[in-house]
């Protein structure tokens, strides 16, 4: 790879996120909840919408780049009910084939916990993963996340139906 980082997407980069992650949900149907026909279908506004750049955005993106090619994606959805403000989920994760194994996916995810810990209040971030996809949750797992349960039928993949991985990691000192 070349010169390769990681940064929070603007609305201007939605084109290329949508891109990305339309290929993901087409390569990778049984990773993702949303489906490729779902996320197609909807208009560019929409993927602006998801990279609100406000400093209390409700998510944020961020991005993977291999010289100015976007190759991965990753997002933080914060929680706004009170009782549940000190929660992250990260949801969305993708690297493109071709950047695998080039440590990205790692910068990705420590990029997030990184975000997550400098929001005011956040404490805690979650993720699911679709279990059986080892190398997935080995990344999370060395990025410091542990897993807390297993949810059945969490997806309806065609006439098949797969089960998701819950897991946590600490960003913030729970006292």
């Amino acid at each position: 790879m070349s010169s390769t980082f990681a940064r929070r997407l603007a609305p201007a980069d939605a084109a290329a996120y949508r891109a990305l992650m339309l290929e993901g949900y087409e390569r990778h149907p049984d990773a993702f909840t949303s489906s490729a026909e779902e996320r197609a279908a909807l208009p560019l506004s929409w993927w602006e919408s998801r990279l609100d750049v406000s400093p209390q955005a409700g998510q944020i993106v961020l991005g993977a780049f291999d010289g100015d090619r976007l190759v991965g994606a990753a997002g933080l959805q914060f929680e706004s009910r009170g009782k549940a403000r000190h929660k992250a989920n990260l949801f969305g994760m993708y690297v493109a084939p071709s950047a695998r194994q080039g440590g990205l996916g790692r910068m990705l995810v420590q990029a997030a916990l990184a975000q997550a810990a400098s929001r005011e209040g956040v404490k805690v971030v979650q993720l699911t993963v679709t279990e059986g996809n080892a190398a997935a949750q080995t990344l999370y797992e060395h990025c410091g996340f542990v897993s807390f349960g297993v949810e059945p039928f969490a997806v309806a993949l065609g006439s098949a139906y797969l089960s998701k991985v819950h897991m946590w990691c600490r960003v913030g000192s729970l006292g």
